[in-house]
């Protein structure tokens, strides 16, 4: 398959994408939001960094690139669709997921490694793992708080749409565990369709053994199985 890696202005974990994609036997391309998606496009990736300066809000001008409507299309057509940090805050921007994404807790830019608890094990980007894992991978984000309303919350529960939570080592999902203040320590989430995808965390820089874990090529995956 041939994935879509969405480059904006800003943009600077798209090759890190492709990258961890091609490691894993995946023909992944960077792709200039001006020039729309490729015809052969069958996987979507929209990477992190900070697009347009995270000017507005994190995500808010990217959401809005004409490109953003050609992604919903496809992904409603059941194109997988994974968004990380940057991606994941312009996902929920352009509507692809419910919430949203604010200022940590910490008023702070955080760059560390966390633990992920795997809520689900029965979904694309989870097949790879057992439900109750707890894996290994970094962040780097100022405006990675998952923020949604208490109603809101209450659906994604009750539809089991929470992909992952961030956790301890032994994966209790405590509020000592949760680097940035998001709602019931949510880090992941799923879409109306379970090939979308968005999360906080970046599975593409726990995927190449030469510079650190492998814990998030499960995630990536995906695009592969």
């Amino acid at each position: 398959m041939t994935v879509s890696v969405i480059q904006f202005g800003g943009s600077n974990c798209d090759r890190d994408a492709v990258r961890a994609l091609s490691h894993l036997g995946v023909d992944a391309e960077r792709v200039w939001h001006a020039d729309g998606l490729p015809t052969d496009t069958d996987g979507i990736v929209i990477p992190g960094g900070f697009s347009y300066g995270d000017y507005l809000r994190a995500g808010a001008m990217a959401a809005r690139q004409p490109i953003m409507g050609e992604v919903r299309e496809a992904a409603a057509d059941g194109t997988p669709v994974l968004g990380v940090c940057n991606g994941a805050q312009i996902g929920c921007e352009t509507g692809l997921t419910d919430g949203a994404f604010t200022t940590n807790r910490s008023a702070r830019f955080q760059c560390e490694h966390v633990h992920l608890r795997i809520e689900r094990a029965d979904t694309p980007w989870t097949a790879a793992y057992d439900e109750g894992d707890v894996i290994e991978v970094p962040i780097a984000h100022g405006e990675g708080r998952f923020e949604i309303r208490e109603d809101r919350l209450d659906t994604l529960e009750a539809e089991d749409r929470v992909l992952f939570r961030y956790c301890d080592a032994d994966g209790d999902a405590t509020q000592g565990a949760n680097p940035n203040g998001s709602t019931a320590n949510v880090a992941g989430i799923l879409g109306a369709r379970e090939t979308v995808a968005v999360m906080m965390p970046h599975p593409e820089r726990a995927t190449l053994p030469d510079i650190g874990g492998t814990d998030g090529q499960g995630v990536l995956r995906a695009f592969a199985e």
